[in-house]
């Protein structure tokens, strides 16, 4: 069964992003026509008491697990995705074309937050409008991660639990987390090396004019054996992915596949010649965390919580990302870095790119979430300037959701065809 080719069989009508509630409907339609081959089942639910939907598709010995929405903000592609690879499955089963793989899709695990998103997903999409609905929850709000003493089963979120069951029950021989990002490129983190994934991911991203992410922040110091993939290291028991559900599914010596695909394109962001000024630029980025982040929290301490309700999971953000300045510049600006820190990677204009990226993207995320719950002109006047700002800087072009979809669903298949034994 290979699908990661070029788009054939399957029409591509992606032209907005869907809503939670689409996605499961188009679900339900799904099993309907495939009888036999599409099961819809509620695994779970939400902390808000919203349904938790696997769509299994196929009957086979082997499973493969997909898991849709592990950051609000990125809902609706991962659930795009979702449908287009079940589709495609499905056809393929019924054309007995079928390998002996079962697959397994998590339409959203966090419907909640999902839910907080959606004003933006009819459109338009311009960058101002996304933050204007932005939300995207404090870490320990992200059914992705576990409680760092190992103790899964005590996870505080019942979406966590519902995953880290599936994972249990499932032993699934690859996981896919599907992500995205606002501004940048397309790329794959990898829990174990697959030799002929970055040739397969590039083929796709060159196809569909999607740049490569070849030097992101969020996998600074990881191996690359290829542009816009990434292998986590085991021993980094420290890092994100170590307490994730990402490493839990190698209990059962299954892959975990990380895959992101931007909104915008940012050209930069593949760009692997060597940063003609990269010191200056990391102290530039860095300085500009430690001014615009403390600038938020200022505002913020002019809103009384008793008003906005001190459980409100934007004001829990919003406090998180104000105070998490100074601890991510020092990973890489020369101005704060420890001396006995790891030296840093060649720095290419790639990689400065992606900490430039993210050194303004963090102030605008808890900016946009703030003027959320308080709209105060100072606050809007701050979200307005620095979405010009970011605009201005890295000139980002709008990716077709029907592009996102596809770039996602190949990166997937790339994984698992390359896995496969």
């Amino acid at each position: 069964m290979r699908l990661g080719g070029p788009r054939q069989g399957v029409a591509v009508t992606e032209e907005r992003y869907p809503t939670t509630g689409e996605i499961t409907e188009s679900a339900r339609r799904l099993t309907w026509r495939y009888q036999g081959l599409c099961r819809l089942a509620e695994v779970g639910r939400s902390r808000a008491g919203r349904p938790l939907q696997l769509l299994t598709v196929g009957q086979g010995p082997r499973n493969v697990l997909v898991v849709a929405g592990p950051h609000a903000n990125e809902a609706a592609v991962g659930g795009a995705t979702s449908l287009k690879l079940a589709e495609r499955i499905a056809e393929s089963c019924r054309a007995g074309a079928g390998d002996g793989s079962t697959w397994h899709f998590l339409l959203c695990i966090d419907p909640d937050g999902a839910a907080l998103n959606e004003p933006w997903l009819t459109g338009p999409y311009t960058l101002r409008r996304h933050y204007e609905h932005f939300f995207r929850p404090c870490a320990a709000e992200q059914p992705e991660w576990l409680p760092t003493d190992g103790a899964v089963r005590s996870a505080a979120l019942p979406e966590t639990r519902t995953l880290v069951e599936l994972l249990d029950r499932l032993r699934p021989v690859l996981q896919c987390s599907l992500h995205g990002i606002d501004v940048g490129g397309s790329f794959v983190q990898l829990t174990r090396d697959v030799p002929g994934v970055p040739e397969r991911i590039a083929k796709s991203a060159a196809e569909l004019d999607i740049p490569l992410e070849s030097g992101s922040s969020d996998a600074f110091q990881w191996p690359s054996p290829g542009p816009g993939v990434y292998v986590m290291p085991p021993a980094s028991a420290a890092g994100d992915g170590a307490h994730s559900t990402w490493a839990h599914a190698g209990r059962y010596d299954g892959v975990t596949a990380v895959v992101e695909v931007p909104m915008w394109a940012c050209d930069r962001a593949a760009d692997t010649t060597p940063h003609p000024d990269a010191d200056r630029a990391l102290r530039v980025a860095g300085a500009a965390l430690r001014r615009d982040l403390p600038t938020v929290a200022r505002l913020l301490d002019r809103i009384d919580p008793r008003v906005v309700g001190a459980d409100s999971p934007m004001l829990r953000t919003v406090r998180e990302l104000v105070g998490i300045g100074p601890q991510l510049s020092a990973e890489w600006d020369p101005a704060v870095r420890p001396a006995d820190a790891w030296p840093l990677p060649e720095m290419t204009t790639a990689r400065v790119t992606s900490i430039e990226v993210y050194a303004q993207r963090i102030p605008l995320r808890a900016a946009a979430m703030l003027r959320r719950i308080a709209a105060l002109p100072a606050v809007t006047g701050l979200v307005d300037s620095w979405c010009a700002a970011y605009e201005a800087a890295y000139r980002p072009r709008w990716v077709p959701v029907a592009d996102q979809v596809e770039q996602q669903a190949r990166s997937v298949m790339a994984v698992y065809e390359e896995l496969r034994p």
